[in-house]
């Protein structure tokens, strides 16, 4: 039987997000686990590898270190949730009644979008798909799509499109996540998410960074912004005193936020 795309995709986050919680694991048991071949699972593990997510290996398969995971947004959700959904609710502060609100396609900003329709009306833009998803419909929320290729590794849409698509908009504030963040600057793995998050910024009046704390001392490939171009940046309480400190002293804008036990 022959997969639809889709189906290939899914297949393809299921493997991925099977090694991240692993670790590392023989190509046996991959074939094993989903019941495919030894071919199928070397093909996508050869695509997952080229997409920066996975290192293959002589006869098994590991994840790679730092925030390279992030990019996988089925898997990003299932990180940290009750910390993302903290985060969103203190984000809440930030907005009003009648703002223009820009939304980018990370997991954290995603636990944002069922809480908007509770402060409508506003106006929300965004390339998340799982935020499109969840507004539409939502009495008294105009949704605005930006356009561009769909990437199913992270539910949304970047290139070309939506980057020329957002300098003739303007939003009030702008709620968006970073892979990693090291010596006071935020990082993103994908050089095109990066493109496109740096155009939101761009085109927002407040800007607002929701980092869980583990996220801080990590690394990724492309610089987004130092963390001092935020209005405020939020995580959890559970970063180091120390590390907060001279992130405060530094003149990041941080708070830290308790996170709720759901």
């Amino acid at each position: 039987m022959t997969l639809e795309p889709r189906a290939k995709e899914n297949r393809r986050e299921e493997i991925a997000a099977y090694v991240l919680q692993q670790g590392e694991t023989r190509i046996d048991a991959l074939v094993q686990r989903f019941g495919v071949s030894r071919m199928t699972i070397h093909r996508h593990i050869d695509q997952l590898a080229a997409a920066g997510l996975l290192r293959k290996l002589h006869g098994s398969v590991s994840a790679l270190p730092s925030g390279i995971y992030e990019s996988l947004f089925r898997y990003r959700q299932t990180v940290a949730s009750a910390e993302k959904s903290s985060l969103a609710r203190a984000a809440l502060r930030y907005i009003a009644p009648g703002q223009v609100v820009m939304i980018d396609d990370s997991s954290t900003s995603h636990a944002l979008a069922p809480l908007l329709p509770k402060i409508a009306p506003l106006t929300v833009i965004t390339n998340s798909l799982a935020s499109i998803q969840t507004l539409t419909g939502a009495d008294e929320i105009t949704l605005i799509c930006l356009g561009g290729q769909f990437h199913p590794t992270y539910n949304a849409f970047i290139g070309h499109l939506c980057e020329t698509a957002l300098p003739a908009l303007r939003a009030n504030v702008l709620i968006c996540s970073a892979s990693a963040a090291r010596n006071g600057t935020a990082y993103i793995q994908d050089a095109q998410v990066t493109r496109a998050k740096q155009a939101m910024m761009a085109a927002a009046n407040n800007r607002i960074l929701l980092l869980t704390h583990e996220k801080f001392g990590r690394s990724a490939l492309h610089a987004l912004a130092p963390l001092t171009a935020f209005d405020a940046v939020l995580t959890g309480a559970a970063l180091p005193a120390a590390e907060a400190c001279a992130l405060i002293a530094a003149g990041v804008r941080l708070h830290l936020i308790e996170t709720d036990i759901l």
